[in-house]
């Protein structure tokens, strides 16, 4: 594996469509440390040429017939002489990016990316950083900031209408023809799915999820 960028990468390049491939290579040709050592026209070419070649960085598009990026990726991190991946796509959504990284994907670059930054990508990926697409980071983050979808099961739902209603524990158990140790049980599941510490707290942010709605 290449350790620094004094040294020549070895690249493939895998993508279906013959015009940006050439395109792809061009843009790397005049590139002093980088060496395109093969083309590939569909996942499964792509990953018979890095079993054969071995190179230092796997460049591949995401849809391609055959086998797409994403199988491919996950049979070139599998073979026993390392190769990082890095996506080349048009394709940015949070499917097809968090399918990519799960399957071993070092990086995650779009197409339009200039010549500079796929080099650069290219040997930092040699050295086995992340590589990452701004509007790729960007949507990453955005995920990760995301609240977790939380599910009420149909039991804590009626719990929590009630408190909703004003009732107290006593009360909720005689609606719901259920012990109050049970009413206290299921109120406190619902606190730590909500991640609250009290009642009023719980009924105001299931609202704000839309778990509350009423049938």
């Amino acid at each position: 594996m290449t350790d620094t960028d004094n040294d020549r990468i070895r690249v493939v390049v895998v993508d279906d469509h013959a015009v940006m491939r050439a395109g792809v290579v061009a843009l790397l040709t005049g590139e002093p440390t980088i060496e395109i050592v093969g083309e590939a026209s569909d996942g499964r070419e792509g990953v018979d040429l890095v079993r054969r070649l071995a190179p230092d960085v796997a460049l591949l598009d995401l849809r391609m017939p055959v086998l797409d990026g994403v199988a491919a990726t996950t049979e070139i991190v599998a073979l026993p002489v390392p190769t990082r991946v890095l996506i080349l796509t048009t394709y940015d959504t949070d499917v097809e990016i968090e399918r990519a990284v799960e399957a071993g994907a070092v990086g995650y670059l779009l197409k339009d990316t200039t010549r500079e930054q796929l080099a650069d990508a290219i040997r930092s990926a040699a050295r086995g950083e992340t590589v990452l697409a701004p509007k790729v980071a960007e949507r990453l983050v955005a995920r990760m900031r995301r609240p977790e979808p939380v599910a009420l099961t149909a039991r804590e739902r009626d719990v929590l209408l009630a408190v909703a209603d004003g009732l107290s524990n006593a009360e909720i158990g005689r609606r719901l023809v259920i012990g109050e140790a049970t009413v206290k049980t299921h109120l406190l599941r619902v606190f730590a799915k909500l991640d609250v510490s009290d009642r009023t707290r719980a009924v105001v942010v299931a609202l704000e999820r839309g778990l509350l709605a009423r049938s």
